[in-house]
């Protein structure tokens, strides 16, 4: 029987998989509330930037699987792991191979809760974004959808967050998750990071497919329910 059950950050020990952008963001929130945090990193490019944070870089490739067992070995137990992964139009392979891998270490190592980062118009989000930016993005999409639905087959307390167009400026505080599939909107990569913590914090959001929006920002008028951690 599955069970389900928040994660307090405070002393646990975290792995962030992501280049950069909302990564870090969440990496920078988890230090502040007490976590030990490994950021996993194809380069050194951003070593120093990570360490600043008191984080602990894990040099490795998601695409491959040897890299994440040796990271997951080198860490005394990870009790969560949070996934902003991504590829590009062009060659969005990360979006599932990469991601996939990750989460089949995850759960080769005992993972506890996987907070998998994706987008809105992944799977059945699709009808929130318009036909021509679809089109556009569909190439990631598609390989996003395969990410999640493994994360869906697995025994982990796992949480998928699709967020819509992602913004540099600052958190505006307004940024909310909801369970509608047809909102869309922009959002800071920062409010994204605010609310993968509070998730993480929260048992009521294990097994759920969440849409990260800002109220402020969003495309139309539409309604819906806001998703209660």
């Amino acid at each position: 029987m599955q069970t389900s059950a928040a994660i307090d950050p405070d002393n646990a020990s975290i792995l962030v998989a992501g280049g950069g952008g909302v990564g870090l963001e969440v990496t920078r929130r988890l230090k502040d509330m007490g976590a030990w945090v490994w950021q996993l990193q194809r380069t050194e490019k951003r070593r120093k930037e990570i360490e600043d944070m008191m984080a602990i870089v894990a040099i490795g490739d998601a695409m491959n699987p040897e890299d994440l067992d040796k990271t997951f070995a080198a860490i005394d137990g990870v009790d969560a792991v949070v996934s902003t992964i991504g590829g590009t139009t062009a060659d969005p392979s990360a979006d599932s191979t990469g991601n996939i891998n990750l989460i089949e270490a995850a759960v080769k190592h005992g993972v506890q809760k996987f907070i998998l980062v994706t987008s809105i118009g992944t799977g059945d989000s699709k009808d929130g974004c318009s036909p021509d930016v679809y089109d556009v993005l569909k190439p990631v999409l598609l390989e996003k959808e395969k990410a999640e639905a493994k994360l869906k087959s697995t025994d982990m307390d796992w949480i998928i967050i699709r967020p819509g167009g992602l913004q540099s400026e600052e958190p505006t505080g307004n940024g909310v998750l909801t369970e509608n599939t047809t909102v869309c909107g922009t959002i800071t990569r920062g409010d994204v990071a605010d609310l993968v913590c509070k998730a993480m914090r929260s048992s009521s959001a294990d097994r759920k497919v969440l849409s990260a929006v800002d109220t402020e920002k969003m495309f139309g008028s539409p309604e819906f329910e806001i998703f209660k951690l």
